[in-house]
């Protein structure tokens, strides 16, 4: 199915806001609480996924959303005010599980303006201006000549120095004071951290050909090229496709639609090949590709509707599209809709097939079926990227 702590007082300066409200801890009680009226309607205006995640990852309850993301609005209002407005303004932030609002300055001059505000005022070293400079100068250095010892670095206006991040302290450390930067305001610290931009193949994740849109199905490599699986009728040889963020992925190498309903994408170095499907959450793990028996519960991930599960109800099944008869799929009652197409079927954690087409959609409910992945494998001489 291809598809084309401690409450704090916000002054006069947010009085005409649309959404000011008094800073109030998500977890405190209080005497003037946060407008209700006005937190929910913020609530309203966000996807039900982002703040059921808010419950979920924050410890919120859903009494809380609302609440705190008003107060944090207006924590970023004055942020904004008052970092115009003061001189030696070296950062703000709020301190984790409050709705507090720390500004720190190098004058203490300033102190008595944070306050009136409603913030709590700190007095601190270095400006901003200062921390962020030196990081330029970091910047600028590893353009020049990058180090694999010194992955990450920031401004951290908490602390009030810039941290750089090392696999190795000894050899970040020489980077900085190679640089030339002020290293009386760098702090190194040891860290395993690697980052790497977020394109791995993941079954069920989305993928461009064009105008048009399928989903992965799962990693595999012929010899030492990297690529995917995929339904056939989602692409021809020789088409490119780019990723779910639309970055360059990868060409089509074989496909066989109709007849059959089988295709591979080898992809560019940008992409890495991993063991995993997922739609949301952390996925699961391919740790083969054994045929589940008929009557067994099978799930398939894709772009569309994400996971759906059912049962296998036939193998070896023959079904005719407008576009012509396939033959050798497996019909399950799981449902899928357009975008889906070439999508992960797993069982447990055995990889059982892409999704091919079907009729009914997850409203109604519906059929779907997968194009078997062994017979993939051996088409185009693949092996599975297994966990």
């Amino acid at each position: 199915m291809r598809h084309k702590g401690r409450t704090v007082a916000i002054g006069s300066a947010l009085a005409a806001t649309a959404l000011a409200l008094s800073l109030v801890p998500a977890n405190a009680t209080t005497d003037v609480p946060a407008s209700a009226a006005k937190a929910d309607a913020l609530v309203d205006q966000l996807p039900t996924g982002m703040v059921a995640a808010m419950e979920r990852d924050l410890g919120l309850t859903a009494a809380e959303v609302g609440p705190q993301l008003v107060a944090e609005h207006e924590a970023a209002v004055l942020e904004e005010t008052l970092s115009d407005d003061l001189s030696a303004y070296a950062g703000s932030w709020l301190v984790e599980g409050t709705a507090e609002l720390v500004v720190a300055t190098t004058d203490r001059a300033e102190v008595a303006e944070i306050t009136a505000a409603g913030a709590t005022a700190t007095v601190v070293e270095h400006t901003l201006a200062e921390l962020e400079a030196v990081k330029d100068v970091l910047d600028e250095a590893a353009l020049a000549n990058s180090s694999d010892a010194a992955p990450l670095w920031y401004v951290d206006v908490t602390t009030n120095e810039v941290v750089v991040h090392a696999s190795d302290v000894a050899a970040a450390t020489s980077f900085v004071e190679a640089s030339g930067a002020d290293s009386s305001a760098v702090r190194v610290m040891e860290s395993d951290e690697a980052p790497k931009p977020f394109y791995d193949l993941v079954g069920g994740d989305a993928y461009y050909i064009g105008g048009g849109r399928c989903s992965i199905g799962f990693s595999v490599r012929q010899g030492t090229t990297p690529g995917f699986v995929t339904a056939g009728h989602c692409g021809s040889v020789g088409n490119a496709t780019t990723g779910f963020n639309r970055v360059s992925q990868g060409t089509f190498r074989g496909s066989w639609f109709p007849g059959r309903d089988m295709a591979w994408v080898a992809v560019n170095s940008n992409w890495t090949p991993t063991s995993l499907v997922r739609n949301s959450g952390s996925g699961v793990r391919v740790t083969g590709s054994t045929q589940a028996t008929v009557g067994s519960s099978i799930c398939r991930s894709g772009s569309t509707t994400g996971w759906r599960c059912g049962t296998i109800q036939q193998h070896n099944t023959s079904v005719t599209y407008p576009q012509g008869t396939i033959t050798g799929v497996t019909r399950t009652s799981a449902c899928a809709q357009p975008g889906d197409s070439g999508g992960s079927f797993i069982s447990g954690t055995q990889a059982q097939g892409v999704t091919s087409g079907g009729s009914g959609n997850c409203s109604i409910g519906g059929t779907t079926f997968h194009q078997p992945v062994n017979p993939i494998l051996s088409q185009y001489g693949l092996t599975l990227v297994r966990s």
